[in-house]
């Protein structure tokens, strides 16, 4: 994360938010042997614990049980050209929004790893209103529970959350708009609509 002050996003309850948004992240835990990292979708399961599931056959998932791990979610990102700013000197630059997780992980029992994939289904088929929402009880009997052998459920007891929004806010506001302007005009409007309004 860039260690800027004026990046710094400090509001826990709009980075739960936007993670919960997101909704996926980079898993990234040490080994003895090496660094692993596993994309994979995520969900709040309180404010303090994200829950997830992998497959069981993933490497990373013996090294997770008790241990440390960090889960990165990134946001909207673009390239910024220093011609866009309206200054003379200006260098690019990346903006970029995005939140670091860190915590122990727990392995969750059968029961849990089922609450914990109801849960992702839920949050995930409910922004596809109005769909009639997915659930388990539309699959054959018993082919839900021989899929769950094969995964391995964790949440995270998240003890530290860091976020980044590098959004140009040490720049002049005329300058800040006029690489909104740009970024929008090349179609990244996302990131154009968090630089015109960076969060706090």
């Amino acid at each position: 994360m860039t260690p800027g002050a004026p990046y710094r996003w400090s509001d826990e309850v709009a980075m739960r938010a936007f993670v919960a948004q997101t909704g996926f992240g980079l898993l990234c835990a040490a080994g003895p042997d090496r660094l692993h990292a596993v994309h994979l979708p995520i969900v709040w399961l309180d404010e303090r614990r994200i829950g997830l599931h992998l497959h069981r056959a993933n490497p990373i998932v013996r090294h997770l049980d008790e241990g440390e791990a960090l889960i990165v979610v990134t946001g909207p990102h673009a390239y910024v050209s220093p011609d866009w700013y309206g200054l003379p000197d200006k260098v690019p630059t990346w903006n970029y929004l995005a939140v670091e997780l860190r915590g122990p992980m727990v392995r969750l029992d059968h029961d849990a790893t089922v609450a914990q994939v109801d849960a992702l289904s839920a949050e995930q088929e409910g922004r596809l209103a109005p769909k009639p929402a997915w659930t388990r009880d539309k699959m054959t009997e018993g082919v839900f529970e021989r899929t769950l052998t094969g995964l391995v459920g964790f949440e995270m007891r998240v003890a530290a959350m860091h976020g980044t929004a590098k959004l140009g806010q040490d720049k002049p506001d005329a300058a800040r708009a006029g690489v909104a302007d740009a970024l929008a005009a090349a179609g990244d409007h996302a990131i154009a609509a968090l630089m015109r309004q960076p969060p706090a």
